[in-house]
């Protein structure tokens, strides 16, 4: 029997199922009330310039050091925002909030962990369709996200066109198309910060 002629209700308690973490992590989540720095998160695959973006941004105010209880390194660095001080976290290469390797659970956990104010997700310009899916996972966790579509350069160099205002609007979430490597979209990132911090 095909699934379009069957009426069983097993795909919806796969669906369940598969999403019943996020309630776990979104209770045990802690919310930021301490005077603290805001905490800006940079999540995204491996080769997507998210080093890069942390480097740009922080310049050298930078530690480095082994996320508790693992051998996966977790960078931290300060940053000006407009004129409010920053925490910028770069987080493990991640393709999931499920994850499979020890590099994903440590980005998972510290996103769920520490009080994350904002989550900056850069994505490779040139693989939009495929990264997208880690950005709609964020969203349905309730993190406040910017999505920021790097390497723009390379892609239209491809034939690649992207268009941020329609992908923001159809997203409802803040979109920058950026080349980190060239420095361009940075300002528009950090004023785009500037409004949530």
């Amino acid at each position: 029997m095909s699934c379009d002629s069957c009426h069983q209700s097993c795909h919806t308690r796969t669906l369940k199922s598969r999403w019943h973490w996020l309630s776990v992590f979104q209770k045990n989540r802690v919310t930021s009330t301490s005077t603290t720095h805001p905490k800006i998160a940079l999540v995204g695959s491996p080769n997507v310039g998210k080093s890069l973006l942390f480097n740009i941004l922080t310049g050298a105010y930078v530690t480095v050091s082994n996320y508790p209880g693992t051998t996966v390194e977790v960078s931290r660095g300060k940053a000006e925002i407009g004129v409010q001080p920053v925490t910028i976290i770069d987080t493990p290469g991640m393709y999931s909030l499920l994850p499979i390797t020890e590099e994903e659970k440590v980005a998972r956990d510290l996103l769920f962990s520490e009080d994350i104010d904002l989550v900056i997700h850069v994505v490779d310009a040139k693989n939009l369709g495929r990264m997208l899916a880690l950005t709609f996972q964020l969203i349905e966790s309730k993190l406040p996200v910017i999505l920021a579509v790097n390497m723009i350069d390379e892609a239209e160099k491809l034939g690649i066109q992207v268009d941020g205002a329609k992908l923001e609007s159809s997203l409802g979430i803040p979109v920058i198309t950026m080349a980190a490597a060239l420095k361009v979209g940075i300002a528009d990132l950090k004023a785009r910060v500037a409004a949530y911090v």
